[in-house]
């Protein structure tokens, strides 16, 4: 039976975890140009800022070859950074799990490198303690496009919900009636710059159109 327990992401009630985003592991990555990956996640963090969603970081040994977090990550206004001690799956952590909790929400937005272990693996722990899990497989990357394949197969299975980044920016903002649009409007901007240049041709027409028209 699925967690889910609504069909679409309620902001209010999501927690964002940005899993071993580092340095090192990008350099594995193959299933996914880590230009585009780096891109995603970034979207991800100033969404959480627009929205005000929780954001939880955490690395696995970034003293070591797996290398500190990017950047992007561990800039994060507000975020908050769990260090773990050794724990491949960061929900064997005991901290981890209880920063989680303490957010009082329920719908957890995933995203991780590897996608195979540091994204799987606590997806199946909260689906397991009855969260709703959203993978974000843009933001996320690993060794081979099968890994990739196989682990999506084994997390849907399990009751997560694959998405991407788009959608979880469409899904958050749900209108275009709000005080933020033009935040989200950027956000689209820098997530397919082929939009962004819609944007700008777009508000070039209707200004000059209104200055024919005085």
């Amino acid at each position: 039976m699925s967690n889910q327990k609504s069909t679409f992401i309620d902001p209010n009630d999501a927690v964002l975890l940005l899993i071993d985003h580092q340095s090192g592991l990008f350099q594995t990555v193959k299933d996914i140009d880590v230009p585009t990956l780096r891109r995603n996640v970034l979207a991800l963090t100033k969404l959480a800022q627009i929205a005000d969603i929780p954001v939880i970081t955490t690395a696995s040994v970034p003293e070591g070859p797996n290398g500190p977090l990017i950047p992007e990550v561990s800039n994060i206004p507000n975020a908050t950074y769990v260090p773990r001690n050794g724990e491949i799956n960061s929900w064997d952590n005991p901290n981890f799990v209880k920063t989680v909790e303490e957010t009082g929400r329920k719908t957890l937005i995933i995203a991780g490198t590897w996608t195979s272990v540091c994204m799987a693996f606590p997806t199946l722990s909260a689906l397991a303690e009855g969260y709703a899990v959203y993978d974000i497989i843009d933001a996320s990357g690993t060794t081979s496009n099968m890994s990739k394949d196989i682990t999506l197969a084994r997390m849907v299975q399990a009751g997560a919900v694959p998405v991407d980044t788009m959608s979880v920016v469409s899904e958050v903002q749900r209108t275009w009636n709000r005080s933020d649009a033009e935040e989200f409007a950027s956000l689209y901007a820098e997530l397919v710059p082929n939009y962004g240049l819609l944007i700008e041709s777009y508000g070039t027409a209707y200004g000059e159109g209104k200055k024919t028209n005085k």
